[in-house]
């Protein structure tokens, strides 16, 4: 593929949203006057639990995939993923017929890793404490001919990533002030900014981490990358990377208001107002946002709020933590 190292450009995002409008689920942007009195503000939450592969991911992996020079990677495409990069990278290789494998941490979701599976993609496990899955997807797409997917570091996945923020300035229907966005890697983050760029909007855009793994809010504290001390001990799989990714934050670096932190209790507590508020299913990374809105109110007040529901990849279990069997819309 070419020009992946490129750093994108706010029409990046522009050409993404055409080429994905034909395959991409147009998430609903979700409102509710409860939410509104509770936190004082407009707030609107962007549902993209409910896209394809049950993520935003999908939107990254197919603009990066459908642009793939098959006959210069005959090995398919590789990609390291905790789960929902993989997912969407195996299932949109499905469906344009290109060999994938994906490298997963071996205590990635149960649900993550069958799903990956059951769109045809090899499946190739490690211990995140003491393997690299950079190094392992490096050797595998040097052994086989195969382009490595990343989940951060690649101009047209984050370009892909952005027209989540897209789609949501144009739902929006007026003025939005600031939008939540979970961070991981930060390409959603970057291509959030990029977005609201193209829209030439004045939005603040705040990345929202795990308490325990804040590195793109230590790192934009320190100007430049720093990494977590460890890559597990949160509820919040998806969003537990040792550091941002160089190209996202060559973005978010100049570009986000600031970075914030929640804790495990928060986001269980998040997971739980969603599904009694929107009846809608979030996984503990894709629920961060929702849960810094919940515990810091004051930041809201009186003005509009998109709010990024990221995934909703999540098992059974994990989700009986924050729902417990029985509960229902009016349990306290």
């Amino acid at each position: 593929m070419a020009e992946t190292d490129d750093l994108p450009v706010p029409g990046d995002v522009l050409d993404a949203a055409g080429r994905l409008a034909q395959v991409v689920v147009r998430t609903p942007l979700l409102h509710s006057p409860e939410l509104d009195a509770r936190l004082g503000g407009r707030i609107l939450v962007k549902t993209e639990n409910l896209q394809r592969t049950g993520a935003f991911k999908f939107r990254g992996a197919y603009n990066c995939l459908s642009r793939l020079h098959a006959d210069r990677f005959p090995g398919g495409v590789v990609a390291y993923s905790t789960g929902n990069h993989g997912q969407a990278v195996a299932t949109v290789a499905r469906m344009l017929g290109i060999v994938a494998t994906i490298v997963m941490p071996v205590d990635a979701p149960a649900v993550k890793i069958a799903k990956a599976r059951q769109q045809g993609a090899r499946v190739v496990l490690y211990d995140r404490a003491t393997e690299s899955r950079e190094e392992i997807s490096a050797r595998i797409a040097n052994d086989e001919g195969a382009a490595i997917v990343p989940p951060g570091d690649n101009r047209f996945v984050i370009a892909g990533q952005g027209t989540v923020g897209l789609e949501a300035i144009e739902q929006a229907g007026g003025p939005v002030h600031a939008i939540l966005v979970p961070c991981g890697g930060g390409g959603l983050t970057a291509g959030t900014c990029l977005a609201a760029e193209a829209r030439q909007t004045t939005i603040e855009i705040w990345p929202v981490e795990p308490a325990a793994f804040d590195d793109t809010r230590r790192s934009l504290s320190a100007g430049h990358r720093v990494e977590n001390a460890t890559v597990s001990g949160s509820i919040c799989d998806s969003l537990l990377a040792r550091t941002p990714a160089q190209l996202p934050f060559a973005i978010n670096r100049t570009r986000v208001t600031g970075g914030l932190t929640v804790s495990d209790r928060e986001v269980l507590m998040a997971m739980r107002i969603a599904f009694e508020e929107f009846r809608i299913v979030l996984e503990p990374g894709g629920a961060v946002a929702l849960a810094s809105a919940l515990a810091h109110p004051e930041r809201l007040r009186d003005r509009t709020t998109v709010i990024i529901a990221s995934g909703g990849n999540v098992d059974a279990e994990v989700f009986a933590r924050a729902v417990p069997p029985g509960k229902g819309l009016d349990a306290a």
